[in-house]
């Protein structure tokens, strides 16, 4: 359709684009010296003196960083209701068990108010999720993982860029996990990254990226542990390197458009806006909640409608304990209601760099006159 305008679409300029056929052309397509070049610089840009490293997509980071963690069958992992369902999947993945805590109605982020109550002896880990870019109280949370002995493991999917108290995400804490799929902030394709402090052993996270095989001085190979295949690649990494380049120039301009929704709407909101956060939040998705049930249409209409109009909305997320492979655990409907309302009424609006403020308009009128059609 001409003129559509979708809920997201990654930004690969030219030079990026030369930069991949250099690398078609060197013969190295595998891990070389493309990814080393993007984890230096990504630990560069993060700050902090950490070790960063790549892997071939976030839901890998998370579950590497799981099991650097010593996590396994019996252990249990709080994670909050409201995300997408990797965070929680890779949890069943090491054999542990993930706790569910509601999450904030604005911030859609995990409710610190209720985390305490859900930590048993059994508890190893918080998994908190940066929803959207916009960071969790990093001080409350750790000092509540502190006070129970608790490892953290940051999904920070959807937050590269964002900071917290003049903080880049990343650049402390226990471990924090990137995705760079297409739709997120910056991208290598597919393809995540893990950032850790001392206290994480880099040997034993590199031979668990590469199939457990380390090599001594003279390069003879030994495999002590049972490792994955989850390292980038060279072309991915290229990608990388010319987006991250640009990720301040992005996260600006999301600034911008987020700005620009939030100015057009805040006056007479259609539902419940998400927490506008500080200038750290990278505005990775802008969500709005909207009540159907009162509206006279339902969201798959809602989604039709605009999408006949040349507006793309997605859905980010359905509560995650009322998918079926959860509710066979012992979740049920209404343990968490405002996880369970935002997956309900959630909707999300198309942002991305190469969007303008009249692109924002357009999207508002257009939400606008299909919700007073749909109330008609």
């Amino acid at each position: 359709m001409k003129n559509f305008l979708p809920f997201t679409r990654p930004t690969l300029d030219a030079e990026t684009i030369s930069g991949v056929v250099e690398v078609l052309n060197s013969g190295w397509l595998a891990s070389g010296p493309q990814v080393v070049s993007f984890e230096e610089e990504l630990a560069k840009y993060l700050g902090g003196n950490r070790t960063v490293r790549s892997l071939n997509s976030g839901t890998a980071a998370l579950e590497t960083a799981l099991i650097l963690c010593g996590i396994g069958p019996g252990d249990e992992v709080i994670v909050p209701a409201m995300t997408f369902v990797a965070t929680a999947n890779v949890v069943v993945r090491t054999g542990a068990k993930p706790v569910f805590v509601d999450v904030e109605l604005e911030s859609r982020n995990l409710d610190l108010n209720q985390l305490e109550a859900a930590i048993t002896p059994r508890t190893r880990a918080i998994m908190p999720v940066h929803l959207a870019g916009l960071p969790v109280d990093l001080d409350s949370l750790y000092q509540i993982a502190e006070r129970h002995g608790l490892r953290v493991i940051e999904d920070a999917a959807q937050a590269i860029g964002s900071s917290f108290a003049g903080r880049k995400i990343g650049s402390c804490g226990d471990l924090v996990c990137f995705s760079f799929h297409p739709n997120k902030n910056m991208t290598t394709i597919e393809g995540g990254a893990l950032s850790v402090g001392s206290n994480v052993s880099v040997e034993q996270l590199e031979k668990l990226r590469f199939h457990g095989i380390s090599r001594n001085s003279e390069g003879e190979m030994d495999v002590s542990i049972v490792g994955d295949k989850l390292n980038l690649s060279d072309v991915a990494a290229r990608i990388g390197l010319g987006q991250l380049k640009r990720l301040d120039e992005f996260n600006a301009k999301r600034r911008i458009l987020a700005s620009r929704y939030f100015e057009l709407l805040a006056s007479d909101p259609p539902g419940v806006l998400p927490a506008r956060g500080d200038s750290g939040h990278n505005w990775h998705m802008f969500t709005i909640l909207l009540p159907f049930d009162q509206l006279g249409l339902t969201r798959v209409e809602f989604q039709k409608i605009m999408h006949d109009k040349g507006i793309g909305v997605g859905v980010h997320y359905p509560a995650l304990h009322l998918f079926s492979l959860y509710r066979a655990m012992g979740y049920r409907e209404g343990q968490f209601p405002n996880a369970e309302r935002i997956g309900r009424e959630t909707v999300t609006l198309p942002l991305f760099p190469a969007m303008d403020s009249s692109d924002v308009d357009r999207v508002c009128d257009t939400l606008r006159e299909t919700l007073s059609a749909g109330m008609a």
